[in-house]
């Protein structure tokens, strides 16, 4: 999957994310969580011996936004 389509499937997975979770974050914040959620949610799935993210599709998205929202999670948890 190229950057691009990183970059815009972080950027839907953080928005939902932020959405989901009520996160004050901005746009900017949102596409980075989106992205390193999905590097998260890969390794969450390659644990549970799923595959993670796999291309620009609704299972990649959905791995992306479940790992925004541990991510989000875990900062609340941390600096709360």
């Amino acid at each position: 999957m190229g950057l691009i389509a990183w970059i815009i499937l972080g950027a839907i997975a953080g928005y939902l994310a932020s959405v989901i979770m009520k996160s004050g974050h901005g746009i900017l914040a949102d596409i980075i969580l989106g992205i390193i959620g999905g590097l998260v949610g890969g390794f969450l799935m390659n644990l549970l011996g799923q595959p993670g993210v796999s291309g620009f599709n609704l299972y990649s998205l959905i791995v992306a936004l479940v790992g925004a929202i541990v991510l989000i999670w875990i900062g609340r948890v941390v600096y709360h």
